[in-house]
């Protein structure tokens, strides 16, 4: 049996193995990550101390790819470096993507202080059989496609527009998250995420909301700090310094909680294969 924690970042949720003699592999990810029929989530890390005192995290989708940076993901590894009394308020995270500072703010927040990223968004238009799809393509951590929503979120096309825009052949082989985003006031944005590796709509995208308060820094829509509402109801603050248009520093701040520590039981390794329906 194989010993894990559960946590969630603004309602990202992980699972976590905590210096496991191996990595696991892609397929025992998919098993654990599918929802309903073994534990569910939308990614597990493992994390690991380091010699300089800090720790080493490496951060799997759940569809068992590895992934360079999951910003919740990151904020959920250092809440769980605290919880285990590896650091007290602040530990450096060494992530595929680098070294990222994080401090815990109070018992359910963690801050992370990010580099910022090596070019601003670009203007992008998609094309979906016919219908032209305008938005903004950035890297931060991973690819990412902001849409500007100018109605209600609840009705912004996820489920219809979400998986072939995340697989556009404009966006790169790996394709890109997508977020549909409303820009509500200049403080303020609200936010929608379909992930890749996840291939649905999560409930918070820690890395999208940095892109989509990048987006809105570049067209004027917004000024640091701002607050983004997530799916899943949280609230991530993006603060840092601006010159112009260009980020000199930037942070993300939130929730990060601990939900569970248990053991993975002998079922959760084994799941069904899909039905083939004709």
């Amino acid at each position: 049996m194989t010993s894990f924690y559960k946590l969630s970042g603004a309602g990202n949720d992980f699972l976590a193995l905590v210096e496991p003699e191996e990595e696991p592999t892609p397929e025992a990810i998919r098993t654990w990550c599918a929802r309903g029929v073994s534990l569910g989530a939308d990614g597990l890390f493992t994390l690991a101390r380091t010699e300089s005192g800090g720790a080493r995290m490496i951060h799997y989708n759940a569809d068992g790819g590895r992934a360079e940076l999951c910003v919740n993901g990151t904020r959920c590894a250092a809440r769980l470096a605290f919880h285990l009394g590896w650091a007290r308020d602040a530990i450096d995270i060494k992530t595929d993507s680098g070294a990222i500072t994080a401090i815990g703010e109070d018992a359910a927040s963690v801050a992370l202080d990010l580099p910022t990223p090596a070019a601003g968004p670009e203007p992008t238009t998609l094309d979906l059989a016919g219908r032209p799809i305008d938005g903004w393509w950035m890297v931060v951590g991973g690819p990412h496609f902001v849409i500007a929503w100018e109605h209600s979120l609840e009705d912004a096309p996820l489920a219809d527009l979400g998986p072939p825009l995340r697989a556009h052949d404009a966006l790169g082989p790996a394709g890109a998250n997508v977020h549909w985003v409303d820009f509500a006031a200049p403080d303020r944005l609200g936010i929608r995420s379909f992930e890749r590796g996840v291939e649905s709509e999560t409930l918070a995208c820690g890395s999208g909301v940095l892109a989509a308060a990048a987006v809105g820094l570049s067209t004027g829509r917004v000024a640091l700090p701002v607050e983004a509402t997530t799916r899943g109801g949280f609230v991530l603050r993006v603060d840092g310094r601006a010159e112009g248009d260009r980020l000199v520093s930037w942070s993300l701040a939130g929730d990060a909680r601990l939900l569970a520590e248990g053991l993975l039981m002998p079922e959760a390794s084994t799941i069904p294969a899909p039905p083939d329906w004709q």
